[in-house]
């Protein structure tokens, strides 16, 4: 029986040359691009799956490295967290085609609010940079670009009925910015530094006092459906993404604030 592709391109011996312990592993193109990073708690039987992947759909991307790849490099780490913590550096730094999580952190969104004159102003965006002059105070950055939306979303609905929506030619000048969102409030002051507390992952306070604005207002009593919908989705918001931010920065001895998109991810697993 011939040789598994696996065997050669790297040579039959390669996986008994390796360590039963931590590493992070770099399959490399003709070139010594990086085409994939990835960690292992124990690094020869993570390979030994490469080797012996089968013709399952669940293996498609093990055998589509191992045909692509010139060359694996290995790299030993202490510990697993510390493979886990490299992994995502090379991911991060290198940005290999064939890796998908951590590879954009790029993407991920922030939510910042401000108070200026007499409206409230509430922002998700990527880039907090061109924003700068609204004076924004930037909660985040937070993993998931969907949750994050879903949770600006739901606020903005539910203060539309708590204050009122500032037409656009109101608004203050800002940034046009492709997939970043901006709202202008008036009558909603009361509510912002409890709402900055909410997307600090502090206290979820802005949702009881969101709750009873509502209920004080016949119009959004007729829409409560909905409206505990939008409470329900802002309070996972806070427990899915904003508190576990301010957990990973209190356990890592870190002041609570805004972390920036390219260190929240070894943030969150150096503390972990």
């Amino acid at each position: 029986m011939g040789l598994k592709r696996f065997d050669r391109k790297f040579g039959a011996d390669f996986l008994q040359g390796l360590p039963t312990t931590p590493a992070v592993y770099l399959f490399k193109d003709e070139r010594g691009d990086v085409l994939y990073a990835g960690k292992a708690r124990n690094i020869r039987r993570r390979l030994q799956q490469y080797r012996n992947a089968s013709r399952k759909k669940a293996d498609r991307k093990m055998r589509t490295l191992v045909r692509e790849a010139a060359a694996i490099e290995v790299r030993p780490q202490p510990s697993e967290r510390a493979a886990l913590l490299a992994e995502n550096e090379l991911i991060r730094t290198l940005r290999p085609r064939h890796n998908v999580d951590g590879a954009y952190h790029f993407l991920y969104p922030a939510i910042g609010t401000a108070q200026r004159h007499h409206q409230t102003l509430l922002c998700l965006t990527t880039d907090t940079a061109p924003w700068h002059d609204l004076g924004m105070r930037w909660h985040g950055s937070f993993r998931s670009r969907l949750r994050a939306l879903e949770a600006y979303d739901a606020l903005t609905t539910l203060l539309d009925w708590a204050g009122h929506r500032e037409p656009r030619p109101a608004y203050p000048a800002f940034p046009r910015l492709r997939g970043s969102r901006f709202t202008a409030y008036r009558r909603t002051a009361f509510l912002l530094p409890a709402l900055d507390r909410l997307l600090a992952g502090e206290d979820t306070s802005a949702l009881e006092l969101l709750t009873d604005r509502l209920l004080a207002n016949p119009d959004a009593r007729r829409d409560g459906a909905q409206i505990e919908e939008d409470l329900r989705r802002l309070l996972a918001f806070f427990e899915e993404d904003a508190r576990p931010l301010r957990r990973a920065q209190e356990r890592s001895g870190r002041e609570p604030g805004f972390v920036r998109q390219e260190e929240r991810d070894a943030l969150l697993i150096a503390a972990e």
